[in-house]
């Protein structure tokens, strides 16, 4: 047998043209794809960012809320504290006195050292933001609404009012001349 010569083929232009316009298609959709791909991808790098800044938010939120509760149960201590040594009693010796006075030294160190203050206000203007009434006298030597005396100690975080002191307000439009010409 005598071998068969080949004859070239020769695709038509249109077989050209769809074989063309076919891989340039599919390289198309295939771009596309991908670009979809790293769109999602981008999209998902940036969800779990905010994911883990919103639970490192959480986390701060509840354990700031949690000193701040913390806090808030140990004032009345302090208040006691005060109390037993503003009554001048003194159970054995004066070393329970001193212990008592270092005691409540410590504690408010540490309530300083976490950004809760006091601050005198006797004498000072009565500020309803501040403080909450819980009696009035009158004194003439006083200013009027002046604070005459602190039942409880109020405290603060900055300018934010953490507890407010509980006081005694100085009402000189009460007196007893006034309360006779009604």
């Amino acid at each position: 047998m005598k071998p068969q010569p080949k004859i070239p083929v020769v695709a038509a232009p249109e077989v050209t043209a769809i074989a063309v316009e076919t891989t340039v298609t599919e390289s198309d959709l295939l771009r596309k794809e991908l670009t979809e791909q790293k769109d999602l991808n981008l999209r998902l790098a940036a969800d779990f960012e905010n994911f883990k800044r919103r639970s490192r938010q959480e986390v701060e939120t509840r354990a700031a809320a949690q000193k701040e509760s913390f806090i808030h149960e140990l004032l009345p201590s302090l208040d006691n504290l005060e109390r037993a040594l503003a009554s001048g009693a003194t159970p054995g010796s004066p070393k329970f006195h001193q212990g008592v006075e270092m005691t409540l030294q410590q504690l408010r160190l540490l309530l300083h050292q976490h950004g809760i203050e006091t601050e005198e206000i006797i004498g000072q203007p009565f500020d309803p933001h501040r403080h909450e009434a819980v009696s009035q006298r009158n004194d003439p030597a006083q200013a009027n609404h002046a604070v005459l005396e602190v039942y409880q100690r109020g405290y603060r975080r900055g300018e934010k009012v953490f507890r407010p002191a509980k006081v005694v307000v100085n009402d000189l439009k009460h007196t007893k001349q006034g309360h006779h010409a009604h």
